[in-house]
C-alpha cells in the first residue's frame, strides 16, 4: 500500500530547507528496460516455470543478492485463534476512495452503526450512538494492519517482514509474510479465520462483500557465500539461484479456523507471465467474501512480476510494477518503464487475468490510472534527460494494453504530484518551481491533448472533486524558487477546459497535512459542503471548510492531533493518536471522546 513521503516535511517540518523537486536515488550505471509491449504467456510445465524462473533471477541478482529477498529458512508462524447485513440508522461517509463502488483498505472503517479502528495490532469497536467503546480485541500481529468492512464482519490486513541477515541486513524487503484476519462483529469481536502467507500485502479492493487483496512475494533463496571479492559473489549467488526449487517462487499459505488448520501451495497452472520478466517477485491476487463463515485459500492466481500500485474499478483490476527494484539493484538503473496488469472481476469469482502492457517512466500512485469507456489512462513522468510527464490511453487487445493515443511533454523539467481523472477530463499538476496545472481532453481517444494550462507557485499533492466543475487541491505552497513554505490548500475552477482558474487559496506556514500524502485523510461531505483537512505543524488538528463556487469558507477548527475524519449522522467524528472527539457537525463544537 504505497504512499509517497516528503520527507523533509517529516524532518520537524522545515519546509523551507527541502530539495526543489522529490529526493531521486542515485544511480550506479544504467540498465536497459524494454519498452515492448507484454503479452501473456503461460507455463507449458512446473519444468518449464522453474528454468524460466530460474534463468530470470540469475538475470537481476547481484553480488549482494536480491533487493527484497527474503531467507529460504523464514516460515509462516501458525495462529489460533453468523454475518449478516442491518441497515445503518443515519447517513454517514465512507472512506475517500479514488472510484465509487470499488473501497479500499483502512485503518478506520463504520457502516452508521459502529465505528472500527485498527492500530498496533490491537481492533476497537465504537457505539456512536452512546459514544463508548463496545470491543477490543488483540489480533496478535506486530504489524500495522487496514481493514474492509462488510456486515457483521471486519477482515484485517497486515504484513510482517521476516528478519534478515548476514549481508542482506541492509535491504528493507518487498516481501513478506500476509496476515488476514477475519473478525466477527455481532458481539464481544473474535478472531473466525486466519489467512497467512508468503507476500506483502501490496493493496485490496472490495466491492459488495467480495474482497480482491493483492500480495506481492520475492524468492526466499539463501546465498550462503563467504566470498568478500564481488565477482566471486556474483557466481555464488548465481549458483545458489540455479540449485534453488521451485518452492522459492511459489507462495504458500495457512488458514486457521478453530481448531482447524490447512495449508498449500500455489500451483504452476495458476501462474502466468508476461513474455519478458524479471523473475524476482510473483503477484499474487486472492478473492474472500468478507460475509462468508471462515476464509478459503483465496483462489490464488498470480503473475511471474512485481508489483507496488493497485487501482480497481467494481469490474477491473490493475496492479502496475513500476521496477523499482532496478534502483536497489547494485547495478542501477536508467529509465524506467511501468508493467501493468490487468485483471477482469466477475460478481465473486477469481480474477481473469486478461491483458499487460508497458508504458515508459513511473507512476505517482493510483491516482494515475483510471479506467473509462472500457480503455485505461495511464500518466507517467520520464528522467532519461530531462524529466517529463504523459497521459497515455491504453486498449486491451489480444491481450495487450495497446497505446491509441498520447498527449507528453507535460511539464518539461518537472515531475507529476498530482492526477485526477473524471470522465472525458484529466487533470495533471506537475512541480518544479510552479505548479502547472494542466487541463485534458481525453474525450478521443486517439488524439487526447491539452486543452488548458494554470501557472502558479507551489503545487496540489492531491486533487479533490467537490462538484462537477470543481476541484480542491492541498498541497504546498511555494516561493518562485520552488522552496516550500507551508500547507496549501486551492479551490479551481475547472469549467471551461481552456481557462483552468484558481477561485480561493488557504495557506498555513510551516504545516503539512496527511492528506498531501493519503486521500484517505481528507473528508468531503458534500451533503453540508464539508472538507475537512488535517493539518500538523502550525498547530496539531485539522481546518474545515464549506466548499462551493464561492471559495473556502471557514467552518471551524479542531484542536489535537486528526489522523481520520467522519461524518455519522450529525456528528463528525476523528481519530486521533488515543482515541476518538466528537464534535458537531453544524459547529464543530465539542460534544464528546472517547479514550483508547
Amino acid at each position: 500500500m504505497r504512499r509517497r513521503i516528503l520527507l523533509c516535511a517529516v524532518a520537524a517540518l522545515a519546509l523551507a530547507g527541502c530539495t526543489e523537486r522529490p529526493p531521486t536515488k542515485i544511480l550506479e550505471s544504467p540498465v536497459t528496460v524494454p519498452a515492448a509491449k507484454l503479452g501473456l504467456v503461460s507455463f507449458e510445465s512446473c519444468d518449464r516455470l522453474l528454468t524460466e524462473l530460474r534463468a530470470a533471477t540469475r538475470r537481476s541478482i547481484s553480488p549482494y543478492g536480491l533487493s527484497g529477498a527474503v531467507p529460504a529458512n523464514a516460515s509462516i508462524a501458525g495462529s489460533r485463534a453468523d454475518a449478516g447485513m442491518a441497515a445503518p440508522a443515519t447517513a454517514y461517509s465512507g472512506t475517500n476512495v479514488h472510484e465509487v463502488g470499488a473501497d479500499e483498505p483502512d485503518i478506520i472503517k463504520t457502516d452508521g452503526r459502529r465505528i472500527v479502528t485498527v492500530d498496533r495490532g490491537v481492533l476497537r469497536v465504537i457505539d456512536p450512538a452512546t459514544r463508548t467503546q463496545t470491543g477490543q480485541l488483540e489480533l496478535g500481529t506486530p504489524a500495522d494492519g487496514q481493514l474492509l468492512l462488510a456486515g457483521d464482519h471486519a477482515l484485517v490486513l497486515s504484513s510482517s517482514y521476516p528478519q534478515l541477515y548476514g549481508r542482506m541486513a541492509s535491504f528493507r524487503p518487498s516481501g513478506g509474510d500476509a496476515d488476514l484476519i477475519l473478525v466477527d462483529l455481532s458481539g464481544p469481536p473474535r478472531i473466525i479465520s486466519r489467512y497467512q502467507g508468503i507476500g506483502r500485502v501490496v493493496d485490496a479492493r472490495q466491492t459488495g462483500n467480495i474482497a480482491r487483496v493483492v500480495l506481492s512475494s520475492t524468492p526466499r533463496i539463501d546465498f550462503p557465500s563467504a566470498a568478500t571479492d564481488t565477482d566471486d559473489l556474483l557466481r555464488d549467488n548465481r549458483q545458489a539461484v540455479t540449485a534453488a526449487p521451485l518452492d522459492a517462487w511459489l507462495p504458500s499459505w495457512q488458514v486457521t479456523t478453530g481448531t482447524s488448520v490447512s495449508s498449500g501451495r500455489l500451483d504452476c497452472g495458476a501462474v502466468s507471465r508476461p513474455q519478458s520478466f524479471s523473475g524476482a517477485g510473483m503477484l499474487t491476487v486472492l478473492t474472500f467474501d468478507v460475509t462468508a463463515p471462515a476464509l478459503t485459500d483465496g483462489d490464488p492466481v498470480a503473475v511471474v512480476s512485481d508489483g507496488d500500485i493497485v487501482y480497481g474499478t467494481p469490474s477491473s483490476l490493475y496492479v502496475a510494477n513500476d521496477q523499482q527494484w532496478r534502483l536497489n539493484a547494485m547495478t542501477g538503473a536508467g529509465d524506467l518503464s511501468t508493467e501493468i496488469f490487468q485483471f477482469a472481476l466477475t460478481s465473486a469469482g477469481k480474477p481473469v487475468l486478461t491483458a499487460s502492457g508497458n508504458v515508459p517512466g513511473t507512476l505517482l500512485n493510483q491516482y494515475s490510472m483510471s479506467e473509462w469507456d472500457g480503455r485505461l489512462r495511464v500518466a507517467t513522468t520520464t528522467t532519461a534527460s530531462s524529466s517529463s510527464s504523459a497521459v497515455r490511453v491504453l486498449s486491451a487487445t489480444g491481450g495487450k494494453l495497446v497505446q491509441t493515443g498520447v498527449v507528453d511533454g507535460l511539464g518539461k523539467g518537472e515531475r507529476i504530484y498530482s492526477v485526477r481523472f473524471l470522465g472525458s477530463r484529466g487533470y495533471v499538476v506537475t512541480f518544479r518551481q510552479t505548479d502547472p496545472l494542466y487541463s485534458l481532453d481525453l474525450s478521443d481517444p486517439a488524439a487526447p491533448r491539452v486543452t488548458g494550462e494554470l501557472k502558479i507557485t507551489g503545487y496540489s499533492a492531491h486533487l479533490q472533486q467537490v462538484g462537477d466543475d470543481l476541484l480542491v487541491g492541498v498541497g504546498q505552497e511555494a516561493s518562485t524558487r520552488g522552496v516550500r513554505q507551508g500547507l496549501q490548500v486551492s479551490l479551481f475552477d475547472v469549467a471551461d477546459p481552456a481557462r483552468p482558474s484558481r477561485l480561493d487559496q488557504r495557506v498555513l506556514a510551516d504545516a503539512v497535512s496527511n492528506a498531501e500524502f493519503d486521500p484517505h485523510a481528507l473528508l468531503w461531505w458534500p451533503a453540508t459542503k464539508l472538507l475537512v483537512v488535517p493539518v500538523k505543524g502550525a498547530f496539531d488538528g485539522a481546518l474545515a471548510f464549506r466548499v462551493d463556487a464561492g471559495g473556502l469558507k471557514a467552518a471551524g477548527r479542531i484542536n489535537g492531533y486528526v489522523n481520520r475524519s467522519l461524518v455519522i449522522g450529525d456528528d463528525l467524528w476523528t481519530l486521533g493518536e488515543n482515541g476518538m472527539n466528537v464534535a458537531a457537525l453544524s459547529t464543530l463544537e465539542p460534544i464528546g471522546s472517547v479514550a483508547f
